[in-house]
C-alpha cells in the first residue's frame, strides 16, 4: 500500500511539473553560447492594478490635481508648454515627432513647429509614451518597486516622482531661457501659490502638510495622475490571462517568430522591456548639433516597451526609424555586424544584438504579433480648463 501511495504521489508531482512547464506564461531560459550573459526570458500579462509608493498613496483628489497640473502651462518658464504638449492622449501620451519641440513651439503633433524668431533647440530625444509607466521596472515575475522605477532613455531618474520635475528644469523642454535651472522651480511654486484654486486643491490633496504647495507635492500629484494612465488589457494580455481566442493563429506564429529571432532577450516581461541599457547604433539625427551619447556617454539607451507601438512612432531614442519594418531591417543589418552609427563601432554593439536572427520572410509575422500589444482603451480625459486660465495643453492650437 505504501508503494502504491508513493507511486500516486510521484505521478501527481510529475503531472504538476509538466503542466507548470506548459502554462501560458511561456517561461523559458535562454543560455547564450557566444559570450553574452544567460538571460531568463518570460512573457506575462500586465497586472490589472498598480502599486503606489508608501509615501504617495493614491486618491481621487490628488489624481485630479495632477491631471490639471499635467495640462497647465503655468509649469513652464514662458507659460507656453505643458506636460501634455509632448504627451497628449490623442497620441497615446507620446508624440508623433522624431524629437520634440518644447519651448517656443506652436501647433500639435507632426504639425508642431518653432515660432520665429527662435533660439531654442529641439529637445534631445523622442518623447516616450507615459502609458503604463506605473509598471516601469517590472521584472519577468511581475515584481517591481515604484520608488525605484527606471525613467528616461538614459535612466537618469528613478520613480515617476523623480521624473516629474526634470522636464520643468530642462531649458529646451519647459524652462526656456528666462529662468535658470536653479530658479525655475521656485518660480513655478510661487505662481501656483498665487492661484486660489490650486491653493485649495493642494490643501485637500495633502491634508496635514503645513506647506502643501511644495516641489515634493507637485511631483507627487503629477506622478499620482500618471499612474492612472493604463493600457493593460491588450489582446495579448487577455490571451495570457486564459482567453485562448484572443489571438489569431497567425499572431501566435508571430509570437513564436519574435522569440526565435531573439527579440525577447531584451524585450521581455510584462512590459516587453528589460529596462536595461544597450548599445545598438541607431543612426544619429541631423536635428541635434551635438551627438547624444546616452547612458553615461556610452551611446547606450534603455530598452523601450513594445506596448502601444501604434501611438509611439517614429521609433528609437531619436525617432530616426519610422516604421516597424524599418526597425526589423535595422536589426537585420546590425545582427550582421554592421553599425548604423559612426559613433559606435561594431565591436561596441551589444552581444544580444549580434545574435539576433531576424529573417526577412518572418518580418511580417513579427509585425502582426506586435500589433496585438496595442490597447486604445485608456483614459483620454482632457480638462476643459486649467486653474491658471492659460490654454489647456500649452500652445498646441493650429
Amino acid at each position: 500500500m505504501r508503494q502504491l501511495i508513493r507511486l500516486i504521489a510521484f505521478g501527481l508531482w510529475f503531472v504538476t511539473l509538466y503542466v507548470g512547464c506548459q502554462d501560458q506564461e511561456l517561461a523559458q531560459s535562454v543560455d547564450q553560447n557566444s559570450g553574452s550573459p544567460a538571460v531568463r526570458v518570460r512573457f506575462t500579462a500586465l497586472p490589472e492594478t498598480v502599486i503606489n509608493p508608501a509615501d504617495n498613496p493614491a486618491s481621487a483628489i490628488k489624481t485630479q490635481l495632477g491631471r490639471l497640473l499635467f495640462y497647465d502651462p503655468i509649469l513652464s518658464g514662458d507659460k507656453d508648454v505643458a506636460c501634455a504638449t509632448c504627451h497628449h492622449p490623442a497620441s497615446g501620451y507620446a508624440e508623433s515627432l522624431p524629437i520634440s519641440i518644447g519651448v517656443n513651439g506652436q501647433g500639435f503633433g507632426a504639425n508642431r513647429v518653432f515660432k520665429q524668431p527662435n533660439v531654442i533647440p529641439f529637445t534631445k530625444r523622442n518623447s516616450q509614451s507615459i502609458l503604463n509607466t506605473a509598471f516601469n521596472g517590472i521584472d519577468i515575475y511581475g515584481d517591481y518597486r515604484p520608488e525605484e522605477a527606471p525613467m528616461f532613455w538614459d535612466l537618469r531618474a528613478l520613480s515617476l516622482e523623480k521624473q516629474a520635475l526634470e522636464p520643468i528644469k530642462a531649458m529646451e523642454e519647459m524652462r526656456g531661457k528666462n529662468f535658470s535651472e536653479h530658479e525655475i522651480l521656485d518660480e513655478v511654486i510661487q505662481r501656483i501659490r498665487n492661484i486660489p484654486e490650486y491653493e485649495r486643491r493642494f490643501s485637500e490633496a495633502f491634508p496635514g502638510d503645513s506647506d502643501p504647495i511644495s516641489n515634493e507635492n507637485l511631483a507627487k500629484a503629477i506622478a499620482a495622475f500618471e499612474r492612472t494612465l493604463l493600457a493593460n488589457n491588450t489582446r495579448f494580455d487577455q490571451y495570457m490571462r486564459g482567453n485562448q481566442g484572443a489571438l489569431s493563429e497567425s499572431e501566435i506564429e508571430g509570437f513564436e517568430a519574435f522569440k526565435e529571432a531573439g527579440c525577447g532577450n531584451c524585450h521581455n516581461g510584462p512590459m516587453f522591456s528589460d529596462f536595461k541599457t544597450h548599445v545598438i547604433s541607431v543612426p544619429p539625427t541631423e536635428k541635434l548639433t551635438q551627438p547624444d551619447s546616452g547612458f553615461q556617454t556610452t551611446f547606450a539607451f534603455r530598452t523601450p516597451s513594445l506596448r502601444n507601438l501604434r501611438f509611439s512612432f517614429p521609433f528609437m531614442h531619436n525617432g530616426e526609424l519610422e516604421s516597424l519594418k524599418e526597425i526589423l531591417e535595422f536589426y537585420e543589418d546590425i545582427a550582421g555586424g554592421k553599425s548604423r552609427s559612426f559613433h559606435v563601432t561594431k565591436e561596441q554593439l551589444d552581444p544580444f544584438v549580434k545574435e539576433l536572427k531576424v529573417e526577412v520572410k518572418k518580418m511580417g509575422q513579427i509585425i502582426n504579433f506586435l500589433l496585438c500589444l496595442n490597447d486604445d482603451d485608456f483614459d483620454k480625459t482632457i480638462p476643459e480648463s486649467v486653474p491658471s486660465g492659460l490654454p489647456v495643453g500649452g500652445n498646441i492650437a493650429e
